[in-house]
């Protein structure tokens, strides 16, 4: 509804598929050593993104207002902080730096804090 809210927010999730594939991708090459199958498996692994979104819009289409859009954000960054400390934390310590990735770790919240506090 806000054009100079949703265009930011398009530009920053483009931007942010590009690492996001890159990291998709990269892994495959090196175990399959063919560059298609590693593009097609992350061209597919990033369709799931805009269908997801397009499926859950139409599902929850009769329902949102500005209460459900509260709950889905709600679920969405638990879900998201839930996998962050339960799976890629002790991954980034058991095969890296143990203080390297706790250091990511309060880097992260601090640039997030302060992302927050300037543009509320």
């Amino acid at each position: 509804q806000e054009p100079t809210i949703a265009i930011p927010i398009t530009v920053a999730i483009a931007i942010h598929n590009i690492p996001e594939g890159i990291s998709i991708s990269v892994p495959i090459y090196y175990a399959t050593g063919d560059r298609k199958k590693a593009f097609i498996y992350s061209f597919l692994s990033g369709l799931a993104e805009p269908i997801g979104a397009l499926v859950g819009y139409l599902i929850l289409m009769p329902f949102l207002n500005d209460t459900m859009f509260g709950i889905i954000f709600a679920l969405v960054a638990g879900i998201m902080i839930y996998i962050s400390l339960d799976e890629l934390l002790p991954s980034a310590q058991k095969y890296g730096d143990h203080h390297l990735s706790i250091g990511g770790l309060i880097a992260g919240m601090a640039v997030m804090a302060v992302s927050l506090l300037l543009f509320i």
